[in-house]
């Protein structure tokens, strides 16, 4: 069976298929523009975009990385990177990923909205003001991510009586996917928690609210993947790490790591946000288990949960620092987000050869 288009707010999305935000610089202009051209849907993220050309938009640094709240999540990069998206895309919708856990998300959703983004998707906690940041964009669609049929009740029961509103799409992620992760490390293993047990809970609660498209995610790899998700209530799928493997993908390093990662080379680690993440054991990994972590200064204050670099003291790194240095292609001080599936990208390709593969 062919797949269906997605509609979602005033935007129909010809292949049900959401490219995940992957920040710092992974999904930028290049890669979500591409996925929006081939009739898929680009998610640009809005994580560290000042680190973007090289600090040419940052208006001031400390040691090579983007000074404070304001330089990291950088407007005038978004502004360049979402320009540089339609260059290639044109009007077709493009998303923006943007994780609750940040510092100054009501002006970061603000900024994307004014960039030109048509959907905001939000995780890495639960978004209940998300609508109070775009009163001023009745036509940019609202996406939450949660990880559970509760997340979405109380999500629901907040935005209708607070705003008069329910989201126009919903993304249920479970624990398979690449980053931040929506349970604690020991549900990541449970059958409970898994995808395949949370998305038809999660369909079932959105009933309760009217017609709201589910989004399946985390663990999703070829289209037998896909039309289990949309077998069991899905409406599309979001996949992140599938497009680690193209050569649209903005953090190049990533077309030379991928391809040397094994199975056992992913784990589950943990993070300054407060959530388990799931990343590549590389360089800093290996040294923070050596005991030789290294030294922490908060440059970039970038998620409200580290506590201004307390929690990275904790764990023993700053994620901002971290994955900067990813995105520049440091093995030995990078820090390297993949989903669980990641040891089985085999080839770089295309946008357009992936997508075909998945439609096909």
């Amino acid at each position: 069976m062919g797949l269906k288009p997605l509609k979602i707010g005033q935007y129909t999305i010809p292949l049900p298929i959401f490219q995940g935000g992957m920040g710092i610089g992974i999904s930028w202009d290049n890669l979500a523009g591409n996925v929006s051209k081939c009739n898929a849907m680009g998610i640009i993220s809005c994580v560290g975009t000042g680190y973007y050309k090289n600090r040419e938009f940052i208006q001031k640094s400390i040691k090579n990385r983007p000074f404070d709240t304001m330089n990291f999540y950088s407007k005038d990069s978004l502004f360049e990177i979402f320009k540089n998206a339609r260059k290639i895309c044109g009007d077709k919708p493009l998303g923006a990923n943007i994780l609750y856990a940040i510092n100054e998300y009501g002006r970061v959703v603000r900024d994307a909205c004014e960039a030109g983004a048509n959907m905001i998707i939000t995780g890495a906690g639960l978004p209940t003001n998300m609508p109070e940041f775009t009163s001023n964009f009745p036509n940019v669609a609202l996406i939450p991510i949660v990880s559970s049929a509760k997340a979405l009740r109380i999500l629901c029961k907040r935005w209708e009586g607070r705003y008069k509103k329910i989201p126009d799409a919903v993304i249920v992620e479970g624990p398979l996917s690449g980053g931040h992760q929506g349970v604690s490390y020991e549900d990541c293993f449970k059958a409970e928690h898994q995808l395949e047990s949370i998305l038809p809970q999660v369909v079932e609660e959105s009933k309760n609210w009217g017609e709201i498209p589910i989004i399946a995610a985390g663990g999703i790899w070829d289209r037998g993947d896909i039309d289990r998700m949309i077998s069991l209530g899905a409406s599309g799928v979001q996949m992140g790490t599938r497009f680690l493997g193209a050569k649209e993908c903005d953090a190049k390093y990533y077309n030379e790591l991928m391809l040397k990662v094994k199975k056992e080379d992913i784990e589950l680690i943990k993070s300054p946000v407060g959530y388990p993440a799931r990343a590549i054991v590389t360089g800093i990994i290996k040294a923070l288990r050596e005991g030789k972590a290294p030294k922490i200064a908060c440059i970039s204050n970038c998620v409200s949960p580290c506590n201004r670099g307390e929690e990275a003291k904790r764990v023993g790194y700053c994620i901002a620092d971290g994955l900067g240095d990813g995105y520049r292609g440091d093995i030995e001080n990078g820090l390297f987000f993949t989903g669980a599936n990641g040891y089985r990208i085999d080839k770089i390709q295309s946008v357009q050869e992936i997508i075909d593969e998945l439609t096909k």
